[in-house]
């Protein structure tokens, strides 16, 4: 029966995660975290993984040191995502369409090989990546003074990421494990010429230790580089829609884990780095690369019925600003988008209105409360602070123009942990 119902979980939460909708980002376009304990850790879970959608996410190693492990575990989460955002063009303002969106989550992890095994699988299926805006009915809507020319390239953004992440880990002594997840991207992106979609894959190993006896854990994970090619999404020189492939980009994650109070209080921190300008997509549109660091804690207030838990993490922006653009005159004021010429000034406002992926700080809080002998309700609250970007160059009638975004978050999470 179990077997059945778990596979039926997982359609049903990737089936949802498809027909839902990101919105906007918090480290990039990437999830601060994937599920309700890991966000409410600020996604700082590297060293110590607290469900198997974390581990899986975060540190597939880590599948072998899952609390209460060799039990096998599910989880459900669910995130109703709110990002408020707004825009101007040399004064003339507008605020992104007001909506919350749900961002579904499911993982499950248990014992291959029987009792005693050293194998441990997983598997995760969850929304990763997001960003969008929605300035159709606001004033950035509308032509540059009285010239047929759109005031911006993109009033209308949406990209999705949704993942699937199958997952092993093999302990190879008591104090060491190894993981490896495979990461299957369902990508859709909608630039106002509808919704198209790619597929791209990757992998992400992982190393964990954790010393018999001693307070401490430590973590590591490589996730490599994901591309998904979308055909016929956007005009980017005038002659018709044209390719755009986007490399969900590499990165690199260190964390450790130290137990305050054995038993009850557990520190983590977390590094990060994001290969940004190394990928396809983003690099053509001047993204850098950008350090993720941050911190959390979480205390068993009451032993084995509630824990409470809090996270800090920053971001670096990875937007660049380029000031002194020049969007008229000479045909040499284009930049190259993948073999493509596209004009600065559209560039531009392509880059910083429609995709503003620019908050840095983010506060984390949550807590799991246990409900009988096996299960637990997870519940969490993450905000984004706010945070802005400006730029001045030339418009496409060589005046004087100043493109700004603001762009704050606020999620609210709550899962279901069931271990059996």
């Amino acid at each position: 029966m179990k077997s059945r119902a778990l596979p039926r979980i997982a359609a049903a939460t990737f089936a949802l995660a498809t027909i839902s909708t990101l919105s906007a980002s918090t480290e990039g376009d990437n999830l601060i975290g994937i599920g309700t304990v890991s966000r409410s850790l600020g996604g700082n879970d590297i060293a110590a993984p607290q469900d198997a959608i974390g581990a899986i996410a975060q540190n597939p190693a880590a599948l072998s040191f899952l609390p209460g492990n060799p039990t096998s575990e599910a989880e459900f989460s669910l995130t109703l995502f709110v990002p408020h955002t707004s825009a101007s063009v040399d004064g003339l303002k507008g605020d992104s369409a007001a909506k919350t969106y749900p961002i579904p989550a499911f993982g499950y992890s248990g014992q291959l090989g029987g009792k005693g095994s050293p194998w441990e699988f997983g598997i995760a299926a969850y929304g990763a990546t997001g960003l969008g805006v929605d300035y159709r009915n606001s004033p950035l809507n509308s032509n540059l003074g009285p010239t047929p020319y759109p005031l911006v390239a993109a009033p209308y953004t949406q990209l999705e990421v949704l993942e699937v992440a199958p997952s092993l880990a093999y302990k190879v002594s008591p104090e060491w494990s190894i993981g490896l997840a495979v990461d299957i991207d369902y990508g859709l992106l909608n630039l106002g010429n509808g919704v198209k979609t790619g597929l791209g894959a990757g992998v992400e190993p992982a190393v964990e230790y954790r010393p018999g006896g001693e307070p401490f854990s430590f973590g590591a994970s490589y996730t490599s580089v994901k591309p998904i090619t979308y055909k016929a999404v956007v005009d980017l020189d005038g002659n018709g829609l044209d390719n755009l492939e986007l490399e969900t980009p590499q990165q690199f994650a260190f964390g450790g884990a130290y137990e305050l109070i054995p038993g009850r209080l557990l520190a983590l921190a977390d590094l990060k780095w994001v290969n940004w300008n190394g990928a396809v997509g983003y690099k053509d549109f001047a993204w850098r690369n950008a350090w993720i660091y941050g911190f959390g804690l979480q205390f068993e207030a009451i032993p084995k019925t509630l824990v409470l838990r809090a996270g800090y993490t920053f971001g670096e922006n990875p937007v660049t600003a380029h000031n002194n653009f020049v969007g008229a005159g000479s045909p040499a004021n284009v930049t190259e988008v993948q073999g493509k010429f596209v004009n600065n000034y559209y560039y531009e406002t392509f880059r910083i209105v429609g995709f503003p992926a620019i908050v840095e700080n983010h506060l984390a809080l949550g807590f799991s409360y246990t409900l009988g002998t096996q299960a637990s309700l997870d519940v969490g609250y993450t905000h984004a602070f706010g945070n802005s970007l400006s730029e001045q160059g030339t418009n496409l009638l060589g005046a004087p123009t100043t493109l700004a975004t603001h762009l704050s978050e606020d999620s609210c999470e709550i899962g279901v942990t069931w271990r059996f």
